[in-house]
């Protein structure tokens, strides 16, 4: 994982020279300059919209009593979303304007999720009764519940317990 992070901070920004020289040399300098210019600021206002917005969706999703799963991944996704445009270069850019939009997060949210996020499970310990874990942990963080309703009408909770004793 850390040879993947160095050679992204290692290439990422030549290729975003790269680009960005060519597109100088294809234009002018000034036009290079402009389009950073210009991208900054109009990412920077749709970064602002979509993050108020997602924060309205946040707060009506806890109104409703729903967990606010969806609304956190994107709030996150805007943030990244946000820096991606504030670093000069032509391909973050183009990522960072992806995620401003909805479809672009749902594409790459998946991806995110079918890629990392599968990878790992939820574990819970709990001495509550049941009754008080379907009401608390109705979905987990991407909408698969941590129970499932079992033959004899009653809940089973997926969890693991840990003797610390031992």
């Amino acid at each position: 994982m850390l040879i993947r992070l160095l050679a992204a901070f290692i290439f990422v920004p030549l290729i975003e020279l790269a680009l960005l020289l060519q597109l100088a040399d294809a234009t002018s300098a000034w036009t290079a300059f402009a389009v950073v210019i210009v991208t900054g600021v109009i990412g920077s206002i749709l970064a602002r919209h979509q993050g108020v917005m997602a924060w309205f969706r946040f707060r009506s999703a806890l109104a409703e009593g729903r967990v606010p799963n969806r609304e956190i991944r994107d709030g996150l996704m805007i943030v990244f979303a946000a820096a991606l445009l504030l670093t000069p270069g032509l391909l973050t850019d183009a990522l960072g304007f992806t995620l401003l939009t909805p479809p672009g997060r749902a594409l790459i949210g998946r991806w995110v999720v079918d890629r990392y996020v599968k990878r790992f499970s939820v574990q819970m310990a709990s001495g509550q009764p049941a009754s008080y874990q379907e009401s608390m942990y109705q979905e987990s963080m991407f909408e698969e519940p941590l129970h499932r309703q079992s033959r004899e009408g009653g809940y089973t909770i997926d969890a693991e317990v840990v003797d610390r004793k031992s």
